[in-house]
């Protein structure tokens, strides 16, 4: 069931639950987050599906993380240096990649999203976040019995 607007966070981070990478991701978002200013949803999940769609990205192959903040999405490699710009020192001053032109930045980006699941794995399921973890998650999508 997804939830009303004005009760969503500020900024959510979309990710594919069953990729390794993206779990790290995560991870590495959260314990750099001292602010707490991110929230995560597996695209996986009926909110994350439902922000995909209300921002027109395709749901059916998601190979980007998505950062939904203010009323906007960013994909690829704006959504990682956007992300990056808002960590704590020293990884906000990854945002300096920027001034990389955005095309050889997604260039890159898209090298390692296409090949993801062959260089870091896959899970059956969503990932398990820690308890400390889970209260930064707005929804998780149900683990198979």
């Amino acid at each position: 069931m997804d939830k009303p607007r004005a009760s969503l966070p500020e900024n959510i981070v979309i990710f594919d639950g069953v990729c390794n990478l993206c779990e790290f991701s995560v991870n590495f978002i959260f314990e750099r987050d001292g602010a707490g200013l991110f929230y995560f949803t597996p695209a996986q999940s009926p909110l994350g599906a439902s922000l995909l769609t209300r921002f027109g990205i395709n749901t059916s192959r998601l190979d980007t993380v998505v950062l939904v903040s203010s009323d906007r999405a960013f994909t690829r490699s704006a959504a990682a240096i956007e992300i990056a710009s808002r960590l704590d020192m020293p990884w906000n001053l990854l945002a300096a990649f920027q001034a990389i032109p955005k095309p050889l930045r997604d260039m890159l980006y898209d090298l390692i999203a296409q090949n993801r699941y062959q260089l870091f794995g896959k899970k059956e399921e969503c990932m398990l976040p820690s308890e400390e973890l889970r209260k930064r998650f707005l929804e998780q999508i149900p683990r198979a019995s």
